[in-house]
């Protein structure tokens, strides 16, 4: 394995680059990266749909949510591979593709998570916002989402930590993650898969751990801040 890494190292982390297309690793990142934070803004509008008074905006947000967290996310790739075709008229890249499909898998996600911690604060906070004369939209904005993403900082984490290894579905559409990258050097060696795998198992673990870490990390310093630690 240490002459694979000697030899095919730069392909793990960022594929052909740079006499060819950004992959691997760096690509894997990228990737995971924007769709949670594309996917962020989504999640808080959907997740203040479904505590919303009105019972129509409610339903529709219930049912686009377990409409997408209802089927797999490889399904859900494939689908906008071929249908963001037909609508756009324009065809697009894999890069594109998983990228949009992971801002509405983890949208819906996210936006569970989001409403969990809206819904488990005490009422009384809502209650006394606007007793004191605050909008709705204010005391959602500067009483209720702060505390509950605070909250739900640790959910939120984990999501990211997941989109990361869902990433690796990219390969059925041809995208240049890990994932695509290992493959391709198990093309090239041909006789050493079990290797090969090995490393991209261990890559996944590395990054996620250390992730994991640095997260929980980032987390206890806020709680710390906040005079909860």
């Amino acid at each position: 394995m240490i002459e694979i890494l000697q030899d095919y190292g730069l392909n793990f982390l960022v594929g052909q680059y740079p006499h060819g297309p950004l992959g691997g690793l760096a690509m894997t990142l990228i990737v995971a990266a924007l769709g949670i934070v594309l996917s962020f803004p989504i999640a808080i509008i959907f997740a203040l749909a479904r505590i919303s008074p009105y019972r129509s905006l409610r339903w529709l947000s219930k049912g686009v949510v377990n409409f997408v967290r209802g089927i797999p996310l490889l399904m859900l790739i494939f689908w906008c591979y071929f249908v963001i075709p037909i609508v756009t008229g324009y065809s697009v890249s894999g890069f594109t593709t998983l990228v949009v499909a992971l801002v509405i898998y983890e949208a819906a996600y996210l936006s569970e998570i989001i409403r969990s911690g809206i819904e488990a604060l005490p009422k009384g906070q809502t209650e006394a916002s606007q007793a004191l004369g605050g909008s709705y939209a204010l005391t959602v904005r500067s009483v209720i989402l702060p505390q509950a993403l605070f909250n739900v900082l640790p959910g939120m984490t984990s999501q990211f930590i997941s989109t990361i290894k869902e990433t690796s579905l990219g390969y059925v559409i041809a995208v240049n993650e890990l994932t695509f990258s290992a493959n391709q050097v198990n093309n090239m060696l041909l006789t050493q898969p079990l290797q090969v795998f090995t490393i991209l198992a261990a890559t996944y673990f590395l990054v996620c751990f250390v992730l994991t870490r640095t997260l929980s990390t980032i987390e206890t310093r806020i709680r710390r801040n906040r005079g909860m630690a």
